[in-house]
């Protein structure tokens, strides 16, 4: 055994704890937008929970800085990289909480799971990456997912949630494209940092603009909501620390089996057939793209 190799029950057990990590991250994900759904039905804008999801989650990724890397990790030399990532990052988000808003919880959770098939696409035309048939060809077969999920009948489809849920797709697509770009150089907790202090600025500055005040529960909702946001947001850069992607990111999709159970429970919402038929359409393509680009990756 060469010093670089762990042994086999360490290898397992760190798997472990990461795949224990990425699904915490997933409930809390799925809580997350459970809260904005609760929100949002209170009266509170989009821009507001905005800034409440970024504000309070300054609580829990300042704390996991403080006793990791250090403040100094938040020295950049990308500064425009940073920017771009937050534009990209926030419209998608701004447009998820909005469809979350719109939908029942577990449709709107569905449509996200076809981020990493225009990321792919995406990859391809930024970064002149080289797709190959096989790729493409999952790509194809998770869109047909989509529309299975979306069901395109104008009489039967929530044509503007729909819209934005996938809108919010492809802005998480760009901001894992932005991720990937700038990540060659800055470590996750200052992507992290700046991509929360961004979504605080931006939702400030729509106060201006319409915000309420909310009663003394939802208060507690929206800062619990941020709360969440960030210790799900640390969970998944822990996963990704203990474990290879490969082995993590297919547990992404226990998401959908948290925003079922939520939604059932709280709003008495029963998943449609076509959305479940679908989203397992579309999580089969992302995981084979995922596989082909861990294999494409070892290969080189």
């Amino acid at each position: 055994m060469t010093s670089r190799q762990a042994p086999a029950h360490i290898t397992a057990q760190h798997n472990g704890t990461g795949i224990a990590l990425r699904v915490a991250a997933m409930a809390c994900m799925a809580g997350l937008a459970a809260l904005v759904k609760w929100c949002s039905s209170r009266g509170v804008p989009v821009l507001e929970i905005i800034f409440f999801r970024n504000a309070f989650a300054f609580v829990p990724v300042l704390i996991y800085i403080a006793r990791t890397s250090g403040f100094s990790v938040l020295k950049t030399q990308r500064p425009l990289g940073h920017l771009m990532r937050s534009t990209v990052g926030l419209t998608g988000m701004v447009c998820g909480f909005t469809a979350v808003s719109l939908l029942p919880l577990t449709e709107s959770t569905a449509l996200s799971f076809s981020a990493p098939l225009f990321m792919t696409a995406m990859s391809a035309v930024i970064l002149k990456e080289t797709v190959g048939l096989h790729r493409w060809g999952a790509v194809v077969v998770g869109l047909i997912g989509v529309l299975i999920m979306i069901h395109p009948d104008p009489s039967h489809m929530a044509v503007k949630g729909t819209v934005f849920a996938l809108v919010a797709a492809v802005g998480s697509a760009g901001a894992m494209i932005a991720i990937r770009e700038i990540g060659r150089t800055e470590p996750g907790a200052t992507i992290v940092f700046y991509f929360t202090l961004a979504g605080m600025v931006l939702g400030l500055a729509s106060l201006p603009f319409g915000w309420v005040i909310p009663d003394k529960a939802t208060l507690a909702l929206l800062i619990l909501a941020g709360l969440i946001g960030g210790v799900g947001q640390l969970f998944l850069t822990e996963a990704i620390r203990r474990a290879p992607v490969a082995v993590v990111a297919p547990f992404d999709y226990t998401q959908l089996v948290w925003a079922s159970i939520i939604g059932f429970l709280v709003w008495d919402e029963t998943p449609r057939l076509a959305t479940l038929a679908g989203a397992l359409v579309v999580a089969g393509s992302s995981i084979y793209i995922l596989l082909r680009e861990t294999r494409r990756f070892r290969a080189r």
